[in-house]
């Protein structure tokens, strides 16, 4: 009860609301694990078009997954395209400017992330990580160590750049579980669903029995504009969607979560883990 009461509307919010909207100042995001497997693709596309994020992220996106959402790049103009047949593909796509995209492999040589810059139509950059690390599987992945390394150096890299952070993607882990707190606490971002819901989007098909595994995490000088879960096209992930708007006077709000030393040295231990 203790880890799970802060995602409860009964507690304080980790990131503070907006109170007026600056349109040049915003940025909405889409989160969908598309479920490799699943083939409808048209529900996928009907579900970007309505909630008309400006950056789409999809993940466990093969080639099939590419070629029949490739019409998305009429609409985006910026795209990074990472299809693989292992269930780990990305595709990000924007219609805001990106600069500096790399796709990388931080762990193991087969599971990338994507890093980029966005523009805001103010001319602000955004640093946004999309991260999709495997989960810890019994008989052939038992350990978290893969997952928490990758997480770990996302967060090294996010508490580094000096510009405003979003990371966003299929975490493999829940909310509340240290792994995740360890995160929030080595990057210094924050979780917009602490003190408004667990926003679950695993399993779609197990009503009874959902965790909130896709995430969003910010920096201090963002604000949230809105969050809510959207609808299935038949993955067994719903999709996220988050709507952000950067105000550097935030950071005079918002508190990070301070490691102590112990937090540093397991951090400093799985980073080391091979």
């Amino acid at each position: 009860m203790r880890q799970i009461f802060p995602f409860t509307r009964f507690a304080k919010v980790q990131v503070n609301g907006v109170s007026k909207s600056f349109p040049d100042q915003s940025i909405s995001l889409m989160v969908a694990n598309v479920y490799q497997e699943n083939r409808n693709y048209k529900g996928c596309l009907s579900e970007i078009e309505r909630a008309n994020p400006d950056v789409v992220l999809l993940l466990e996106t093969d080639n099939l997954w590419d070629k029949n959402t490739s019409e998305l790049s009429k609409k985006f103009a910026y795209e990074v395209k990472v299809p693989l047949e292992n269930t780990y593909g990305m595709l990000l796509y924007s219609k805001l400017e990106l600069k500096n995209a790399s796709v990388n492999y931080l762990v193991e040589n087969d599971i990338p992330s994507i890093q980029a810059e966005v523009i805001l139509k103010n001319g602000q950059a955004i640093k946004l990580f999309a991260v999709h690390p495997t989960p810890p599987v019994p008989q052939e992945n038992p350990r978290s160590t893969e997952r928490d390394k990758e997480l770990l150096l996302v967060a090294d890299m996010a508490k580094a750049t000096k510009l405003p952070v979003i990371v966003i993607g299929d975490l493999n882990d829940v909310a509340w579980s240290y792994t995740t707190e360890l995160f929030l606490k080595m990057s210094g971002l924050l979780d917009p669903r602490r003190g408004r819901g667990f926003f679950n989007s695993f399993h779609a098909h197990y009503p009874f029995l959902r965790f909130p595994l896709d995430h969003a995490f910010t920096s201090t000088d963002m604000k949230l504009k809105n969050m809510r879960r959207l609808q299935n096209f038949d993955s067994d992930h719903f999709p996220i969607f988050i709507s952000l708007q950067h105000e550097p006077a935030a950071k005079l709000e918002h508190e990070e979560m301070q490691p102590d030393a112990e937090d540093i040295k397991i951090a400093e231990e799985k980073k080391e883990a091979v």
